[in-house]
């Protein structure tokens, strides 16, 4: 057995409809599209988007860019390097950060992240820390404390 042998098997096949080649083949004339009516004609028929006459999905959802979470929580940040310009020892919680401008209002959440380094002993309140910020500020003798 070679290549230009081989064949699928009995039935496995079908030949292709060949339309409008005369009346002889059975799909002369109207190629097997009837009579009249719009799906006779060329580029007839609906489009993928027509709904049945409904108003379709694209005109019905508002033009507005991507997607806005509404349970998504804020948080202000601040960079451990920031908190160097405080003295030692000092309390730095968000009201503080609001005074010395670090942050737009004290109102806000505040996350404290690890960029930078620190050598004062601060007592830091935030409402979260990330972990490199939480182990900077402990190893130069400061305290992290979470807010609820």
């Amino acid at each position: 057995m070679e290549l230009h042998n081989l064949s699928p098997a009995r039935g496995a096949a079908k030949n292709r409809k060949r339309v409008g080649r005369g009346r002889a083949s059975g799909h002369g004339k109207t190629s097997c599209r009837g009579q009249k009516g719009q799906l006779s004609r060329s580029g007839g028929g609906k489009g993928p988007m027509f709904e049945g006459g409904q108003t379709p999905l694209q005109r019905r959802v508002p033009k507005l860019p991507g997607f806005k979470n509404r349970f998504r929580v804020h948080y202000e940040i601040v960079n451990v390097g920031s908190l160097s310009r405080f003295e030692k020892g000092a309390e730095v919680n968000p009201e503080v950060l609001a005074k010395a401008g670090l942050i737009k209002s004290a109102k806000e959440r505040v996350k404290i992240l690890g960029n930078g380094e620190i050598t004062l002993g601060l007592n830091v309140k935030a409402h979260k820390f990330a972990q490199s910020a939480k182990s900077k500020i402990e190893t130069s003798g400061g305290t992290a404390e979470a807010i609820q």
